[in-house]
């Protein structure tokens, strides 16, 4: 059967811990001593970029380089060639002075090579970086997402401009609803009477199927009361105020057999846990729709030209008579590690005044979006995002321009309302105008908290494990049934295979984090 995305990523987190492990003994040192060398004005600095978007994204960083009196030579590397391209670079000893973006290096590959990387902590301050200092004074959740438990700060945050609270959601072919005279389905009795409805009535529908991006399981849990977070969390959430993983509460367990009656019905796909990301793709993309519910960030995204033909599914009262949502705004808006600096860096303190100018509203819409008369425009209100040019998306135009969903950014989303956009199909404006309706049923999720050394050591083993047991079970248990009579067991081997020192790290790491906000 096919393990979920989450595990493939859980798999190259260990391998990439082990290789930034043995690279560690290779870390170099040898120009710590110059960090704070007032006369150098030039670095270099390397970001890696899902695409070959060209070199346009570097020009306002590039503007912001000269207000400051420096400049920036880019080492611009491919996503899907930096995992070999990152161990060479590690390994060789000459690194660039920066490293931008937080898809650069894992948590475990910074604490591993962390002899190559400074402090930052006497940079941020009221003299050397203002903007960021104040940041981090109105966004005290930033501060504590840098901070490592030893209390050491090795990497810049960001937060992002016009993001919404909710995340993934479910989409559902309003215009089968309508041509089957059925109302949008506000409860999960109501969606089995909808999915069994488009079964019995739509030739080759099938009612719920996975899109390839979003996990099926969890999505179709969420009116159990069984919310995911991020990718890369661990599928760790907070239930009534405590630490829980969710393949381990009751609501999961009521969930799975909710799902496998579902499945048993014939309402879920059946290659749901078998086909690869292509082939789900392959369904809900199709020209000829078959699809009736599926998850994802924007109908678009999931349907692609069918999208007008499906609309957001509201959240569903489940059992316990509430509606949830996923959202984790803490991970999909927020992030640290957006910058590294490395013991190469010379006059870090002017490096660090060009860092800091990023944290400004102004920057931010222009690193996200483009410089203004490019991507946005300045307006006596606040910012208009510009309509794409030529044949370019929205989401590629931004990409062509900026840094996107990279590099340091400041940003309070009460300033959501000062922008507007030229093209209403915007995929941030559409997604916005969803959050507005559903962010209402939010709830908190795990913090983007930090581990120590150690605690990442140990993550990487124990979580490897216990989510590939958990969702080999799961893949079971939805297709052919038992998890009631299997579920003493299956706790039991997760505690034998370390779910009790896996908890105790989260809650511990919680702890610090709710700590660190007092």
């Amino acid at each position: 059967m096919k393990q979920h995305k989450k595990i493939y990523f859980a798999a190259g987190a260990a391998t990439l811990l082990i290789s930034a492990f043995l690279l560690a003994g290779c870390s170099s040192n040898s120009s710590s001593n110059n960090a704070d060398n007032t006369a150098n004005k030039n670095f270099e600095v390397a970001t890696v970029r899902w695409s070959d978007w060209g070199t346009t994204f570097q020009n306002y960083p590039n503007e912001l380089a000269k207000n400051a009196g420096i400049t920036i030579k880019w080492d611009t590397y491919l996503n899907a060639n930096w995992p070999d391209k990152s161990a060479t670079v590690l390994a060789s000893g000459k690194l660039p002075d920066a490293f931008i973006g937080s898809n650069a290096f894992t948590d475990q590959q910074i604490s591993q090579n962390q002899a190559d990387f400074i402090p930052l902590n006497k940079y941020i301050n009221s003299t050397d970086m203002p903007n960021l200092t104040k940041l981090l004074k109105e966004q005290p959740q930033l501060k504590s997402m840098i901070t490592n438990p030893d209390g050491k700060i090795y990497s810049l945050p960001k937060t992002s401009p016009m993001r919404p609270t909710v995340a993934n959601q479910l989409f559902i072919n309003k215009k089968w609803l309508d041509q089957l005279g059925l109302q949008m389905p506000t409860t999960y009795d109501e969606f089995v009477n909808v999915l069994e409805q488009f079964k019995a009535k739509i030739p080759g529908a099938v009612p719920y199927a996975p899109s390839g991006n979003v996990d099926p399981t969890f999505s179709y849990l969420l009116p159990f009361g069984v919310r995911d977070g991020a990718p890369g969390t661990n599928d760790v959430s907070i239930e009534s105020g405590k630490v829980v993983w969710n393949y381990n509460t009751d609501n999961y367990k009521t969930g799975i057999a909710a799902m496998h009656d579902a499945y048993t019905k014939g309402l879920i796909d059946s290659g749901t846990y078998t086909e690869n990301t292509t082939q789900m793709q392959n369904k809900t993309l199709a020209k000829n729709e078959t699809v009736g519910v599926s998850a994802g960030w924007t109908a678009d995204a999931v349907f692609g030209a069918n999208a007008k033909d499906y609309a957001a599914l509201p959240p569903l009262k489940g059992p316990d008579g509430k509606a949830y949502v996923m959202s984790d705004p803490e991970h999909y808006n927020e992030s640290r590690n957006e910058v590294l600096v490395t013991t190469h860096a010379k006059n870090v303190k002017a490096m660090m005044k060009w860092l800091d100018s990023f944290y400004t509203e102004d920057a931010a819409i222009q690193n996200f979006y483009g410089q203004f008369g490019v991507g946005t425009q300045k307006t006596s209100d606040g910012y208009t995002v510009l309509k794409p040019t030529g044949s370019n998306s929205s989401d590629t135009q931004a990409w062509i321009n900026s840094l996107r969903d990279f590099g340091p950014k400041a940003w309070n989303s009460v300033e959501n309302s000062k922008v507007t956009y030229q093209d209403t199909t915007n995929g941030d404006a559409v997604k916005l105008q969803m959050d507005a309706q559903y962010k209402k049923y939010a709830l908190p999720a795990y913090p983007n908290v930090t581990y120590s050394s150690d605690e990442l050591k140990t993550l990487s083993t124990i979580s490897t494990q216990l989510t590939s047991y958990a969702t080999q079970q799961e893949a079971l248990w939805v297709t052919k049934g038992g998890v009631d009579s299997d579920w003493s067991a299956y706790q039991k081997k997760l505690k034998d295979m370390g779910l009790d020192k896996f908890m105790k790290i989260q809650q511990d790491a919680y702890n610090r984090y709710k700590k660190s906000l007092k």
